[in-house]
């Protein structure tokens, strides 16, 4: 019963979320998703699970109260109480900070790494995934202040999510930078195309799913563990490298399809040099998937059966 009404809780938090116009209505919307979903990272009694929830709610409560006096702000300087119209540019940029602390997004970014890594995989997923909803659907709508805010937001999340994840070991930090550059990527187009943000996201959503079903069936949180999964599950570990490509950007997989009309987006809006940037990041992020993919297929754990030779 407590399990269904926190996931009622989150159901309805974001709902009313990404489908109110009015400031007060999508601050109670993030709210009540938070509260919902701190007892179930703390379903576990782990001092690593305690502590993860403690800087998710701090974390969380310090974006909430930013955006809550940001629309106070605004309405007090325009007397404008909807999303859709932010004329002032200072009430605008704090609501965007503030929505880029709740979605980690960088330089706000160092509270996901660390709550992720004291989370099991399932909770995990509900953060990467679910949590992202609701403050992206805010993101979309609100108007950028200023167009270079977006655009470096997003590339130094696409840098920060590529250079962080380069010497991680445990799977589940490797995921929150490998979220916080999917995030980059989807910020950098949103104030010119909408509906590639979309489709980026989308994207995102179902690669993030798979992995983390993939990972959780393998019971594998570290990238050592990888290499043990094919004694477990054969078929699945050699299915797993194309997701974790795809993830990385590489062409002919699903995930090279957003890239690329991300980037040629970029490119017809005159910004080339932005397009180039964020191309070269992808680079590094794909370097640690080549890794998780290295690891899980031409790996063999010595420690298994499997990986132990027999001589005749």
């Amino acid at each position: 019963y407590i399990l269904a009404l926190l996931l009622f809780g989150l159901l309805l938090g974001t709902g009313v979320a990404a489908t109110s116009s009015h400031w007060l209505l999508a601050w109670m919307g993030l709210e009540i998703n938070t509260l919902a979903v701190i007892p179930l990272m703390t379903r576990h009694h782990h001092p690593r699970a305690v502590e993860a929830a403690t800087k998710y709610f701090l974390t969380q409560a310090t974006a909430a109260a930013t955006l809550l006096f940001a629309s106070v702000t605004n309405a007090w300087l325009t007397g404008q109480w909807d999303i859709q119209l932010m004329t002032h540019p200072l009430p605008t940029t704090l609501i965007l900070l503030a929505l880029a602390l709740k979605i980690g997004l960088a330089p706000l970014h160092t509270w996901l790494p660390e709550v992720l890594q004291g989370l099991d995989l399932t909770t995990g997923l509900i953060l990467s995934t679910w949590q992202k909803l609701a403050p992206f659907a805010l993101l979309v709508q609100i108007p950028a202040p200023h167009p270079d805010v977006l655009i470096v937001l997003g590339l130094l999340s696409t840098l920060v999510g590529g250079w962080g994840g380069l010497n991680q070991t445990q799977l589940r930090k490797i995921l929150a930078y490998s979220s916080i550059a999917h995030l980059g990527w989807m910020l950098v187009i949103v104030q010119f195309n909408p509906s590639l943000t979309l489709l980026a996201l989308g994207t995102y959503l179902l690669m993030t799913l798979s992995t983390f079903m993939i990972f959780s069936f393998n019971k594998a949180t570290t990238v050592n563990a990888l290499a043990a999964s094919w004694a477990k599950a054969p078929l699945v570990t050699s299915l797993a490298p194309l997701l974790l490509l795809s993830l990385g950007g590489l062409p002919p997989m699903t995930g090279f399809l957003p890239k690329w009309l991300i980037l040629q987006e970029l490119t017809k809006q005159g910004l080339p040099l932005t397009a180039v940037v964020a191309a070269f990041t992808a680079l590094l992020s794909l370097y640690f998937y080549l890794r998780l993919s290295y690891a899980m297929t031409l790996t063999l754990s010595p420690n298994t059966v499997a990986g132990t030779p027999t001589w005749r």
